[in-house]
C-alpha cells in the first residue's frame, strides 16, 4: 500500500509541475522567455521549438529578443509567433527579432485570469483521477485479502491528505498568478 501512495504522490507532484509550466506561458506584462516555449516553427517540415533555432533572451522588463543561428529562419520564426496567438507582434532588424510586451488591458487581464483558473481546474481533475486510480488499487489489495479493512481506511485517509495537499498547492499557485496578472 505504501508503494501505491508513493506512486500517487509522484504522479500528483508531476501534475503540479505541469501546472507551473502552463502558468509560465501565460504572459503577465513582464517579459519571460517562457512565453515562446510552446511555439513550434515549421523548420524543414519538422515542428521545432524556437529555442532550438535561436538564442531567446529577455532584453528588458518588457522585451524579449530572439537571435536566430541561421538568417533564413527569421521569417519562419516570425510566422510561427504570429500564428501562436500570444498577442505580440514581432519586429526584426534583419538579425534579431524583438517582441515588445505591451501592457495588458483590463479585458485581457480578465481573459488570462479565466484561462489560469481553467488550467487549474483541468489539473485538479487530473489529481482526482490519480486519487481514483490509487483508491482502486488500495481497494483491490483489500479485496484480495492482502490488507485489512482498517488498513484500507488508513490508506484512504493518507491518500486524501496527499490529494488535499496538492489541490491546496494548485489553488495557492493560481491565486499567486492571478495577483501577478492583476498588478498594473
Amino acid at each position: 500500500m505504501e508503494e501505491i501512495l508513493k506512486n500517487a504522490d509522484q504522479k500528483m507532484a508531476a501534475t503540479i509541475e505541469a501546472l507551473k509550466k502552463d502558468f509560465m506561458t501565460v504572459r503577465t506584462g513582464r517579459a519571460s522567455t517562457a512565453i515562446v516555449d510552446n511555439i513550434r516553427v515549421d523548420y524543414e517540415g519538422v515542428p521545432t521549438p524556437i529555442n532550438h533555432l535561436a538564442v531567446v533572451s529577455v532584453a528588458a522588463s518588457n522585451m524579449i529578443t530572439i537571435q536566430p543561428w541561421e538568417h533564413k529562419t527569421i521569417a519562419l520564426i516570425e510566422k510561427a509567433i504570429m500564428a501562436s496567438n500570444i498577442g505580440i507582434t514581432p519586429s526584426n532588424d534583419g538579425v534579431t527579432i524583438k517582441l515588445v510586451i505591451p501592457p495588458l488591458s483590463e479585458e485581457r487581464r480578465n481573459e488570462l485570469v479565466k484561462s489560469i483558473k481553467k488550467m487549474n481546474e483541468e489539473q485538479k481533475v487530473i489529481l482526482r483521477n490519480h486519487r481514483r486510480d490509487a483508491m482502486d488499487a488500495i481497494k483491490k489489495l483489500e479485496k484480495n485479502k492482502e490488507i485489512s479493512q482498517d488498513d484500507l481506511k488508513r490508506g484512504e485517509a493518507k491518500l486524501q491528505k496527499i490529494v488535499d495537499k496538492y489541490i491546496a498547492l494548485a489553488d495557492e499557485m493560481t491565486v499567486t498568478k492571478e495577483k501577478e496578472l492583476r498588478q498594473v
